[in-house]
């Protein structure tokens, strides 16, 4: 359905042969991890569940990916959704198991199973007939409940791992680009389907979703890369490692400006990766210690080990 899901996929598929076990399965550690992971699991899959039952069939409002096909079969069929779900998923769970592994596999096709059952049987309230809080808040749901799926290690939508695996065999087309396309397609169906307004109030849902999963997977505490070039380098490394008790990386360059470059002046850059609460401390520093300071910040998908702060979830 989503960028964040693709980096999530490809992290998982990266890490799968480090992640084995050296120690036996039965430890307390790990018995309270497989526990706090059912437990984003259910979580993810109440919350979804009250996206697209508590907000968007009434109002016949779908989302992208394999659940808006869903939606959109079982609008114009009058197919249950809940058996949808599991029939159009079930190609892409067995893609998941040879692309990523057999635990992704069992948990996605366990959480997909569980989501069909809570839309069965769950007596979910009909929250509201507006339809623009209709759109935003059955996204704000489905976004929640993915992203909570996600942080226990399994999706609720298989387009990602078709998209990876067009991917591989087509290296013209980005999974991004995959996942455009196949939203435009199911969008502009919806349109003739279901009505050009309906459709609008659609996008409207899946914009909404895509801004709730990225910020429970990125959070306010969003790394962010910094490449500081400064002649005080070793003071600005200093106030890095010590105030903010952040680790840096030192590297060697040379400094040149003008029209030819005529300043060749050898010189320490400054890296490091902090996260989106602690970035205005660490201006404030640089800004004080050298105002001429040139500082290059950027978004970091993930990053692991060294002094980074650890997110909650992880």
């Amino acid at each position: 359905m989503l960028i964040p899901q693709l980096i999530f996929l490809r992290q998982l598929r990266q890490r799968l042969p480090a992640s084995m076990p050296s120690a036996p399965t039965n430890t307390p550690v790990n018995l309270t991890e497989k526990i706090k992971n059912l437990a984003l699991i259910v979580a993810g899959i109440l919350c979804a569940g009250m996206g697209l039952k508590g907000f968007l069939l009434s109002s016949h409002f779908i989302d992208g990916g394999v659940t808006g096909i869903s939606m959109l079969i079982s609008a114009t069929l009058h197919v249950p959704l809940s058996w949808l779900l599991l029939i159009i998923n079930l190609p892409f769970v067995v893609l998941g198991y040879r692309q990523i592994g057999m635990g992704f596999a069992v948990k996605s096709a366990a959480a997909i199973a569980g989501l069909s059952l809570a839309l069965a049987v769950v007596p979910y309230p009909d929250v509201t007939k507006d339809l623009l809080l209709t759109a935003v808040f059955g996204g704000v749901f489905i976004g929640a409940g993915i992203g909570l799926a996600m942080r226990g290690g399994a999706v609720l939508d298989g387009t990602e791992v078709a998209a990876l695996l067009i991917n591989r065999h087509t290296p013209l087309l980005k999974v991004s680009d995959v996942i455009l396309v196949l939203n435009i397609f199911i969008f502009g169906v919806a349109a003739f389907v279901l009505g050009v307004q309906t459709a609008l109030y659609s996008i409207l849902t899946y914009v909404a979703a895509s801004k709730t999963l990225d910020f429970l997977l990125n959070g306010i505490e969003q790394y962010t890369g910094v490449t500081i070039i400064s002649a005080r380098s070793e003071a600005i490394r200093e106030a890095i490692t010590t105030t903010l008790g952040r680790g840096v990386t030192i590297y060697q360059g040379k400094r040149g400006y003008g029209k030819r470059g005529d300043r060749d002046l050898d010189m320490d850059i400054v890296f490091t990766v902090v996260t989106r609460l602690e970035l205005p401390q660490l201006r404030t520093e640089v800004r004080r210690l050298d105002p001429q300071a040139f500082v290059i910040q950027h978004s970091i998908d993930d990053a692991e080990g060294g002094m980074v702060k650890k997110r909650p979830f992880h």
